[in-house]
């Protein structure tokens, strides 16, 4: 089989599956594992080369709507009649899902089952980890910080603070992304701010713009020193790697001495 991923959580998939050695081409921004880093590079996730992925004859083309603008991906791929499935996970479980279906559509079904039961399992660990806690910390996310935005109820994020025995402090909000403002957060007073910048890695994330925000050196989080810098790659991809960035921030909130089964 020849693949070809056309953004990073895809990729990250590929990966989970075992199946690296048949990917021939990826997106600009995929970068895990390292092994990815020698394929042809067809360019931005929105602004993919469809030139260039038709001339590398995929067997499959693992597209994605996990952003705004990827439908001309999919929409390009139909008019080319090039073979491809498309994945869109906002939850957990949805990932776990997309392991079998892409399994499934490379014929290697028990590759997919193995994976989504390590899945499971990492999951159920995590969770059993967080059963013991006997205060839940609420945790404020920031995807981007002007115009503000958070994850709401229907996100990933949501499950993952649950798994870690806390709780997203806008699990409230019907909605995958929330635009909010800074007193919106001041009012609900997390006691940990989780900054994750979609895009920006974390060594260019300044923590001490937040404690400049009016009034937010009232924040328990900031009173308490409470505010984590966070893999961007481990928390604002839809993909299995979303675990790895759980266990950690397991570990960061509740200590080592409690995280024996994760």
């Amino acid at each position: 089989m020849r693949i070809v991923s056309l953004c990073p959580s895809n990729t990250e998939i590929i990966a989970y599956l075992e199946l690296t050695e048949a990917l021939v081409g990826v997106d600009d921004f995929s970068d895990w594992p390292d092994c990815v880093h020698h394929l042809p590079r067809l360019g931005p996730d929105l602004s993919i080369d469809l030139d260039k992925v038709e001339q590398l004859k995929p067997d499959l083309v693992l597209a994605s709507l996990s952003v705004p603008g990827m439908e001309k991906n999919v929409a390009e791929l139909e008019k080319r009649s090039i073979p491809h499935i498309v994945l869109n996970p906002q939850s957990l479980s949805d990932i776990q899902e997309d392991l079998l279906k892409t399994a499934e559509a490379l014929n290697v079904p028990a590759h997919g089952r193995r994976a989504a039961a390590n899945f499971a399992l990492r999951l159920a660990k995590l969770n059993e980890a967080a059963s013991t806690v006997q205060q839940r910390p609420s945790l404020y996310w920031e995807w981007w910080p002007k115009p503000v935005f958070t994850p709401g109820k229907i996100n990933w994020l949501t499950e993952i603070s649950q798994a870690v025995g806390a709780y997203n402090v806008f699990h409230d909000v019907e909605l995958a992304s929330v635009q909010t403002d800074w007193n919106d957060v001041l009012d609900r007073n997390p006691d940990y701010i989780c900054l994750a910048w979609v895009g920006v890695r974390r060594g260019k994330v300044n923590p001490d713009i937040v404690k400049k925000r009016p009034g937010w050196s009232k924040l328990k989080a900031i009173e308490h020193n409470r505010i984590f810098v966070l893999e961007e790659e481990l928390f604002c991809r839809p993909s299995p790697r979303l675990l790895e960035g759980a266990e950690k921030l397991f570990q960061l909130i509740h200590g080592k001495q409690k995280t024996g089964s994760v």
